[in-house]
C-alpha cells in the first residue's frame, strides 16, 4: 500500500498532469532568489527548457549561448571557477549528448559546480523522433567521476532537486521530461540527493520495483493492480542514479529476493545497469528490466511510443510476474 509517511497526493487517479521540466523552471527561479551566485545559460532554447521566468527575474544573470552547446559548457566551467553556480540547459541529446567531452574535461575533471539540465529526454518527446529522443544520457553522465545524476519522478520533485543541486559545490546532471505526467508527490514529500524513497510497501514482498522518472508513477499503478491479484511488491522511487542509495536498495532487494527496474532510457548503462551492478556485487537475485533495449527512438505520439517500447504499467506487471517465476525455480 501507499507509504503514508511520504506525503503523496491523496487520490492517484485524479492527479494533476504537469511537465517535469516545469518543475525545473520553478526551482531555478527559487534558487535564483536564494543565492545570487546562481546563473543560467541556454543553447537557444530558453522557452523549451523553462528558463524564461528566470530571465525575467534576473536578466543580468542569463547568458544566451546560441546553438553552441560545447561552448556553453566551457563558459559555465569558467563562471564556476570564479564562484558562480551555473545551470546550463538544452535538449538532453545536445546537453550532454553533444558537449560530453567538454563536460568531462572542463567540468568534471576540475570538479566544477556546473549543473547540467537535459530536457526532452526519453521517448516521451514523441513526434520529435529518434534524433531528439535521448535514451543514452544517464549512461553518459553516470560514468563520469564527480558527477551526481538525478531523474525526478514529477514536476514537484524536479523543483526540489533543482534547489538541492544549487546548494552543492559539485557537478550535477538533472534529467527532465517534456511531456505532461502525473504530479503525485507534494511539497511535503521528502527529497534528498542520494536517498531512495519507498513509496509503496508491503510486509512480505514478492518482488521490488526500482524506478525513476515517469516510470515511478506507472510502477505505483502496477503495484496497485498486482495487489488486487494477490501479488505484493515494494516500489522504490530511485531518483538519484548516482550516488545510489546502496543501503536502502540492498535491504529491500534482499527482503524481496527479486527485482524489476523501470526507466525511459536504455537498459544498458541506465538505472537497470546501475542496479544490476549492485545486485551482482552484494545481493545476487533474479532481475528483470523495463526500459529500451538497444533501439533508437522514432516519431510518434508519446503514449503510442510507450506501448511500442514497453514503458507502461502493463510491461511492469509482466516483468514482475516473470521475475517472481524465476525466483521460484
Amino acid at each position: 500500500m501507499i507509504n503514508k509517511s511520504k506525503k503523496l497526493f491523496g487520490d492517484m487517479a485524479t492527479c494533476e498532469m504537469k511537465a517535469i521540466r516545469d518543475g525545473f523552471g520553478a526551482g531555478l527561479v527559487e534558487a535564483g532568489w536564494l543565492d545570487n551566485r546562481v546563473v543560467a545559460l541556454s543553447a537557444d532554447l530558453r522557452e523549451s527548457v523553462k528558463m524564461s521566468e528566470f530571465i525575467k527575474q534576473f536578466p543580468e544573470r542569463y547568458i544566451e549561448a546560441g546553438v553552441a552547446e560545447q561552448n556553453m559548457a566551457v563558459v559555465a566551467s569558467g563562471l564556476a571557477s570564479y564562484g558562480k553556480i551555473p545551470f546550463i540547459a538544452s535538449f538532453a541529446v545536445f546537453n550532454p549528448g553533444r558537449n560530453w567531452e567538454q563536460i568531462r574535461t572542463t567540468v568534471c575533471l576540475n570538479d566544477m559546480p556546473v549543473k547540467i539540465i537535459g530536457s526532452h529526454a526519453g521517448v516521451g518527446v514523441g513526434e520529435d523522433g529518434g534524433s531528439h529522443q535521448a535514451l543514452e544520457d544517464i549512461a553518459l553522465m553516470r560514468v563520469l567521476p564527480n558527477m551526481t545524476v538525478i531523474v525526478p519522478a514529477d514536476a514537484e520533485e524536479a523543483r526540489k532537486a533543482t534547489l538541492a543541486i544549487a546548494k552543492t559545490l559539485k557537478p550535477a546532471y538533472l534529467r527532465v521530461a517534456r511531456q505532461k505526467s502525473a504530479l503525485f508527490t507534494t511539497s511535503e514529500s521528502p527529497f534528498e540527493i542520494g536517498k531512495a524513497e519507498v513509496l509503496w510497501s508491503t510486509d512480505k514482498p514478492d518482488a521490488v520495483i526500482i524506478a525513476c522518472g515517469t516510470l515511478v508513477f506507472e510502477s505505483i499503478m502496477a503495484a496497485e493492480r498486482l495487489a488486487s491479484e494477490g501479488v505484493f511488491v515494494t516500489v522504490i522511487n530511485n531518483h538519484t542514479i548516482k550516488p545510489l542509495d546502496s543501503e536502502t536498495l540492498i535491504s529491500e532487494i534482499t527482503m524481496a529476493g527479486a527485482v524489476v527496474t523501470a526507466e525511459d532510457h536504455q537498459v544498458a548503462g541506465g538505472l537497470g545497469g546501475a542496479v544490476a551492478e549492485l545486485v551482482a556485487e552484494y545481493c545476487p537475485v533474479p532481475v528483470e528490466f523495463v526500459g529500451v533495449r538497444n533501439r533508437f527512438g522514432q516519431s510518434g505520439e508519446a503514449g503510442v511510443l510507450a506501448e511500442e517500447y514497453g514503458l507502461t504499467r502493463e510491461s511492469i506487471i509482466t516483468a514482475v510476474k516473470k521475475v517472481i517465476a524465476r525466483k521460484k525455480k
